[in-house]
């Protein structure tokens, strides 16, 4: 009997068996290099280990209480959980053993820090005792220690090492009998969703079904009435309508899940929630949550999403305004919005290979996360506008420091998001240069090794190492951009046509050991064009090439960049290696730029300015501001 899509459940493999080279080995290079020590000492700087350091004062309140009743410092737990994750990721890949003794130093201070009930958290341990589960819509509780259980399940994972996770265990063990509709239990949810996801996590790693069931207990009773903020605000002495953001549409919490049809309020927390949901929809096979993320899905990426995979364009709600607002030069498009976005995608394919999440899942992996963070991995972006008259650059720190740790544990783990295995199929979602060793239910090991030079090139090879022939099936992504892509098996080319469900090229044999299969993506440079009612990019164009977003910067094209016509129909381009940005692949294309210098000192005239041809230089965006600053450009004038 062949199973449908909703039948299998496909789980990402564990970070540690798949080893990254090419394009993403140097991203994870960098991050070993630079940003894992960089972010632990920009934690130290802040202040974070003294926080959770039980043999020194409690340094009280660093960071002011601000006016919606807490302060960024609520959440150092949730940066040192992310940056111990990144560490973890960077362990494997490179040995650190200085590194790694600062982790495990921070570590031990944890279990230091940690009650005997199993609670957790620097902030209600040392600064505000009294306070502890009084304000789970705004004080991040349950969030900080969802991170930190993914940093456990990260640092086990890489090291072997079990304290974290231990420490972990106990604090989610103490949860289950906080949280419930039991007598003397909290029938609630945190403001700020991360905790479902986490928990999932150590569900997976432990074997343990009850940590599963406490993350959809919090999915389940999100929304539901009576509304719990009302009443915890009401037993805290708070009046329910006196908060900052006035709806609770801000953190998803507006309708029970199931019935929410619109992507709104708060970018970050609405991509972590619909990962939790996602996770427990594949665990429990739950076709009720399925259905309610597919609709949210299509509102996001049909209404909402930039062309970059960025999400949430105003910096006021750090999140969604009106449906077709995407503003360029003031798009906010956190960097954890787009994190969170490749969070959701990866796991809307637990229930199946499907293109529409993993073309999706590449699209922000590529343009909308990784421009947070530079080559070199040592400074940021928290926005990501796709348009700057030079004044937007990375930053090496920020207020609430949420973003870098974010990016670098994203590009240190993406082997899991490229690679998922279900009881007899192997999926192929992202690619990249890699191996991975992969483990069926049938007991057959397949080590599978892609050999690429994508997303600069679209030859893709694939190996297959057997210690003997396996029967199962191979299912290759055909992103919806790679027309007249091809397949062959070992030199057989195959019809893509008769082979392709839900967007991916699916093979069904008997495997042997040495088989290899060869893809091709063609890279042609795609014109794009925003729908009309985008009212910011009427008139304009802009170019992808393959999965990426390409950009003019001031840099190749000196300044007044909104001067560049590209022509209705695109001339042949060339492409051309730029040795400092990593080999990235440019564009090199014949556009006419409006004349500026010889306009005059008039604001405005009667007559057109006249155009010149003008050769133009387009870089991939998530490159932009690694050189000098200056002006960029994502959507240029298209010739009438």
């Amino acid at each position: 009997m062949t199973k449908t899509v909703k039948d299998r459940q496909f789980r990402p493999v564990a970070v540690p068996d798949v080893e990254l080279g090419g394009f993403w080995g140097k991203w994870q290079d960098a991050v070993c290099r630079s940003t894992a020590e960089t972010l632990l000492d920009r934690c130290v700087e802040a202040g974070m280990i003294k926080a959770i350091d039980v043999s020194q004062p409690s340094p009280g309140i660093v960071i002011p209480i601000q006016p919606w009743g807490g302060t960024t410092q609520m959440f150092w737990d949730s940066d040192l959980g992310k940056s111990i994750e990144t560490i973890a990721y960077s362990l494997y890949r490179r040995p650190n053993p200085e590194l790694e003794a600062r982790a495990d130093r921070i570590i031990d201070m944890y279990e230091k820090l940690q009650d005997e009930d199993g609670y957790l958290n620097a902030w209600f341990q040392r600064v505000q005792p009294d306070r502890r589960w009084t304000n789970l819509r705004d004080h991040h509780e349950l969030y900080c220690a969802g991170h930190l259980i993914e940093a456990a399940v990260a640092y086990y994972q890489a090291t072997g090492k079990r304290k974290l996770l231990d420490i972990m265990c106990r604090f989610a063990d103490y949860m289950i009998t906080v949280f419930g509709r039991g007598e003397g239990q909290i029938p609630g949810y945190c403001g700020h969703e991360e905790i479902e996801l986490a928990l999932v996590k150590l569900a997976r790693v432990t074997g343990e079904k009850k940590y599963l069931d406490l993350s959809k207990f919090f999915i389940d009773e999100r929304g539901t009435e009576p509304h719990f903020f009302n009443e915890e605000a009401r037993r805290d002495g708070r009046d329910p309508e006196s908060f900052i953001q006035k709806t609770y549409e801000y953190g998803q919490a507006h309708q029970p899940v199931r019935e929410q049809t619109k992507v709104v309020g708060h970018a970050v927390r609405a991509m972590y929630l619909y990962s939790g949901m996602a996770d427990i929809a594949t665990e429990y096979r739950d076709d009720s949550l399925t259905a309610a993320l597919e609709t949210l899905w299509d509102d996001l990426t049909t209404k909402q999403m930039y062309i970059t995979g960025g999400i949430g364009p105003a910096a006021s709600n750090e999140g969604f305004t009106c449906y077709y607002d995407l503003p360029n030069d003031t798009a906010y498009a956190e960097t954890c919005a787009s994190v969170g976005l490749v969070f959701w995608a990866s796991r809307m394919l637990g229930r199946g290979p499907d293109r529409r999440y993993a073309d999706i899942m590449e699209q922000a992996l590529y343009n909308g996360a990784l421009p947070g963070l530079s080559i070199d991995g040592r400074t940021f972006f928290y926005d990501n506008p796709l348009e700057s008259t030079g004044r937007h650059h990375r930053w090496k720190w920020h207020h609430c420091p949420c973003c870098p740790p974010n990016i670098a544990r994203l590009v240190t783990s993406i082997g899991s998001y490229m690679y998922a295995v279900a009881e007899d199929e192997i999926a192929v979602h992202l690619y990249g240069e890699s191996t991975a060793r992969l483990k069926l239910a049938s007991g057959a090991e397949v080590e599978l090794r892609q050999e690429t030079n994508y997303p600069w090139e679209g030859a893709i090879a694939f190996a297959t190492k057997l210690d003997r022939p396996a029967k199962f099936a191979l299912s290759l992504r055909i992103p919806e951009w790679a027309a007249g892509a091809t397949l062959s098996v070992n030199g057989t080319m195959l019809d893509l046509s008769a082979h392709l469900t839900g967007g991916y090229a699916r093979i069904e044999r008997e495997w042997s050991d040495g088989d290899r299969v060869a893809l091709y993506l063609p890279l042609a440079i795609r014109p794009q064009y925003a729908n009309p009612k985008v009212r910011q990019d009427v008139g304009r164009v802009a170019l992808m090439r393959g999965p990426l977003v390409y950009c003019v910067e001031a840099t190749d094209n000196g300044e007044d960049l909104n001067a560049i016509v590209l022509p209705r129909e695109l001339p042949a381009a060339e492409t051309v290696v730029l040795d400092d940005l990593n080999g990235a692949v440019a564009i090199d294309i014949s556009v006419e730029r409006e004349e500026t210098e010889d306009w005059g000192k008039a604001l405005y005239r009667q007559t057109r300015p006249e155009r010149r041809p003008h050769k133009a230089r387009f870089v991939p965006y998530h490159l932009w501001d690694n050189r000098a600053p200056g002006e960029m450009l994502v959507w240029v004038q298209a010739d009438k």
